[in-house]
């Protein structure tokens, strides 16, 4: 969901350091729009996740 994205966005900005976070932010947006940066690694870690789980959805204890 958009609302996920935007926090890894963010969460990706504030683990960076040197610069203010307006730069920290557009660069992380950039970095995004090119398919690199923390917020898509974290994206597609999750998906990884979710389809490992996959095949424990329909089990019940």
């Amino acid at each position: 969901s958009e609302a996920l994205a935007m926090r890894a966005i963010i969460r990706g900005a504030r683990g960076t350091k040197g610069s203010s976070m307006g730069r920290r932010l557009a660069n992380e947006l950039l970095a995004a729009s090119r398919g690199e940066g923390s917020a898509v690694r974290r994206k597609e870690e999750l998906h990884r996740m979710a389809e490992a789980n996959r095949a424990f959805v329909n089990y019940r204890r």
